[in-house]
């Protein structure tokens, strides 16, 4: 008997030896430098993962931030992640120590995502991302802000959306679906050179796919696949439908650079796809990114941020003024002394039209559409309120914490577009407004987005009166992916 329970003996204290040797090992080599930000304690091998709240994950990093401070850190798997709360820290990090935290870190989710290609707009790094940044926003200028033509392009597509919603006759109906298919073609005129005729199978397929691929990039599965890609790319689960939505998108891509190819003149090119078509031709090497592999990549991304998040924040537009009908109804009246009901808005009513330009700010403030923001990785050893960040760790800044900065802002947890006037009733803009991010990274489509909203906004207010089912709450905690979205919600369009 005991020739077999000597060796079982020896055989459970080896492993036990040899479980203590590892988790000694992992914990020297995740061991802290001095003065490193603090955090929560970590699981072994785990870290923080199970205490992120799923649902809320923004949230729960801004109350860490008032355990550890504006500056902490959260492990992820085998991950750091240094989060920087609060305007002066987001400042600090974004603005003034733009270089530094201008690339981002690696991630095995977008590895396998974008295949090894040159990353496309949003996880490239170096001289490959600086040339197409440029490039891109070069194209949104071009086809977009610089052209008349893109501010009549958003008007007629704001006919389409009224027309669509006049259809409704006055029943209760889902603002989503009208708004995504509205928004994705003011896109889609400038990478495809066309729009999207609403029911458009093909289209429709298109902007399925972006909105769920959205949500699950932002989500607690991707995550998990970044902490630990061995295991999850071998398991199933939710965390695989950002790689399918991934695939139909780019196919769907792919058809429209097929078709630009077949009718490209390189002397007179109409879009985002013919130009990129041409200067891969003239730049034979490749270098730079200029290649067809990284032109479905590159579109693809203007997708992700071109549609997605001007249509979520007039989806919480829809929402605050519904919940808020004096509001609704001074924007009217706004409306109405300076454009009138029959008119289309233009840019230049802008700076005519403050309340209503403060009200689509505070929309965009509290609909807090990208609560996270994206990675940052520091490009060299630096500090962060007092705290030594090493080159190479991974820096995320929590705009939730911007947009409601107890010290920025009057009322940040209430909706009050008086946050965006004087005493005078004139607008005025804020430092702390940060939805589009800030620094080098900052989003490339600003402009047009902004375009997009007002347009768009004045639009749909100008011509219908907006209310929810009666006994309806709507709810203004939202959904979280990379985007926050709202909780499904119908709407009653009435003709004013």
């Amino acid at each position: 008997m005991r020739q077999f329970l000597f060796p079982w003996l020896n055989l459970r204290g080896f492993l036990l030896f040899i479980s203590i040797l590892l988790l000694v090992m992992y914990f020297l080599k995740k061991r802290d430098p001095p003065n490193f930000p603090p955090g929560p304690l970590a699981l072994p091998l785990l870290g923080n993962i199970f205490s992120i709240e799923a649902k809320q994950p923004h949230i729960y990093l801004t109350k860490m931030a008032d355990v550890y401070g504006k500056v902490f850190c959260i492990r992820l798997g085998r991950h750091k992640t240094v989060f920087v709360s609060g305007w002066k820290m987001v400042k600090e990090a974004l603005v003034t120590q733009a270089d530094n935290f201008v690339d981002r870190p690696d991630s095995s989710m977008v590895n396998r995502i974008y295949g090894g290609n040159s990353a496309g707009l949003f996880f490239s790094n170096g001289k490959v991302w600086r040339r197409q940044r440029r490039f891109a926003m070069a194209m949104l200028r071009t086809f977009g802000l610089a052209r008349s033509s893109m501010e009549r392009g958003i008007c007629e597509e704001c006919r389409h959306l009224q027309e669509a919603m006049e259809k409704e006759n006055g029943e209760p109906f889902d603002p989503v679906s009208l708004l995504n298919n509205a928004v994705a073609n003011i896109i889609c005129q400038i990478v495809f050179g066309k729009r999207f005729d609403y029911s458009d199978q093909n289209f429709q397929r298109m902007l399925k796919s972006l909105t769920e691929m959205a949500y699950l990039e932002g989500s607690i599965w991707a995550l998990l696949y970044d902490a630990f890609p061995a295991l999850m790319k071998r398991l199933p689960g939710p965390h695989n439908g950002i790689f399918c939505h991934c695939k139909s998108l780019e196919a769907s891509i792919r058809r429209e650079i097929e078709r630009h190819k077949l009718n490209l003149d390189p002397s007179n090119p109409q879009d985002y796809i013919d130009t990129f078509l041409i200067e891969e031709k003239q730049n034979t090497r490749g270098d730079h990114g200029f290649e067809e592999g990284n032109l479905a990549l590159c579109c693809l991304d203007l997708f992700l941020a071109g549609s997605e998040t001007t249509s979520k924040t007039l989806q919480w537009g829809l929402i605050y003024l519904i919940k808020n009908p004096h509001i609704q109804r001074k924007v009217q009246a706004e409306i109405d002394r300076v454009i009138g009901q029959t008119r289309p808005p233009t840019m230049a009513d802008r700076p005519n039209l403050p309340y209503t330009d403060a009200v689509i700010h505070e929309i965009q403030r509290m609909g807090n559409i990208v609560p996270l923001n994206g990675l940052r990785a520091a490009a060299k050893d630096t500090t962060l309120g007092g705290y030594f960040i090493p080159k190479g760790t991974s820096v995320m800044a929590n705009l939730t914490s911007v947009l409601f900065d107890k010290t920025e802002w009057e009322t940040p947890d209430t909706f009050n577009p008086a946050h965006f006037l004087n005493a005078e009733g004139k607008f005025v803009r804020k430092e702390a407004f940060l939805p589009f991010s800030a620094g080098k990274r900052a989003c490339l489509g600003e402009g047009l987005a902004r375009m997009e909203l007002f347009l768009f906004f004045i639009s749909l207010f100008q011509k219908f009166c907006f209310s929810t089912l009666h006994g309806a709450e709507l709810s203004t905690e939202g959904i979280i992916g990379a985007t926050r979205t709202p909780f499904p919600f119908k709407v009653y369009a009435n003709t004013r």
